[in-house]
């Protein structure tokens, strides 16, 4: 009895020394918790969790059913920036965000707008007859469209940010995010080859859309009319709606865009006015109940179809 007493207490106190090393041995950067990114919105929580794989666990701090400009964080998404081992968002996209890196993140974080060109907002913001649209109502993204990611190669640039990031914060799968990146490259190479095979014979260039969200789809030859500038909030301007009714009819446009995360009122009494009709061109900024089944790449190519056919492509 004296023995097996003995050896059921030596047994015992080798249990939290295996323990011990059970649990250093699946985290591999130390972490109780694995890896944690927190993405600021959809586009940026598509790249992370491609790059990712199964070595991180990626949350997104937008709602699905939110509009991102709008966002404000919750005390838990405050929390998500602060415990996340990185935070990729866009600095002047989202202002919260913004304030809460600078206030709370403890990790790596990773502002695209210093991976990616953003490109001018007047480059492709129209000003209609000497008027301006309407003030933003305080989503002022400065002097940039920071709505980057309907460029795929920028996307694809965002993913070897992500990858370089995610491998100094858990170099034993750097590998991994390196060839996940890689994956997701090719992806998106082949996806801007179909945009400019898709558009590069089409009846009309002209498109006119609820807001300013498409301006970097202008290098596929296309030439955007936003009903609303920058913030799908701002309201147009009786100026704004006689110029676009003029273009309509001037080119000969057949389809006026409006979006799933914002009223669809002023782009359906457009077109009613005009004889054109109505469909959805997804600016992807975040999914919705429709598009819950849905991801960045299916996204792009419905878009592409859409245009395509608006277009008479």
């Amino acid at each position: 009895m004296k023995r097996l007493a003995v050896a059921a207490a030596g047994s015992a106190l080798l249990l939290p020394v295996v323990s011990g090393c059970a649990a250093f041995t699946d985290d591999s950067v130390g972490l109780d918790n694995g890896v944690q990114v927190a993405a600021a919105f959809y586009p940026l929580q598509y790249v992370a969790t491609r790059v990712a794989g199964d070595h991180a666990e990626v949350t997104n701090l937008s709602s699905a059913q939110g509009e991102p400009h709008d966002l404000e964080l919750t005390p838990k998404e405050t929390a998500e920036v602060a415990e996340s081992d990185l935070v990729v968002y866009e600095r002047g996209f989202q202002p919260a965000v913004d304030d809460a890196v600078d206030t709370n993140a403890a990790g790596a974080t990773l502002d695209v707008a210093d991976v990616v060109q953003l490109q001018p907002a007047d480059a492709h913001d129209h000003e209609h007859e000497g008027d301006t649209h309407a003030e933003d109502d305080g989503h002022d993204h400065g002097d940039v469209d920071p709505h980057f990611w309907q460029d795929p190669l920028l996307m694809a640039d965002v993913g070897d940010a992500v990858a370089d990031e995610l491998a100094k914060v858990d170099p034993t799968h750097a590998d991994d995010y390196h060839a996940n990146a890689a994956a997701l490259r090719s992806d998106l190479e082949d996806l801007d080859q179909q945009y400019a095979a898709g558009l590069a014979d089409c009846t009309r260039h002209t498109v006119v859309v609820s807001h300013a969200a498409f301006g970097y789809l202008s290098r596929y030859g296309l030439e955007f009319e936003p009903i609303n500038g920058l913030s799908p909030d701002a309201e147009p301007t009786p100026a704004d709606l006689a110029h676009l009714q003029e273009v309509i009819r001037d080119d000969g446009i057949t389809t006026v865009f409006y979006e799933s995360l914002v009223s669809p009122d002023i782009a359906e009494q457009l077109a009613s006015d005009t004889g054109a009709s109505v469909a959805v061109l997804d600016p992807i900024e975040g999914l919705t109940d429709q598009t819950a089944d849905e991801d960045y790449l299916s996204l792009m190519k419905a878009n592409l179809a859409a245009l395509e056919e608006a277009n008479g492509c």
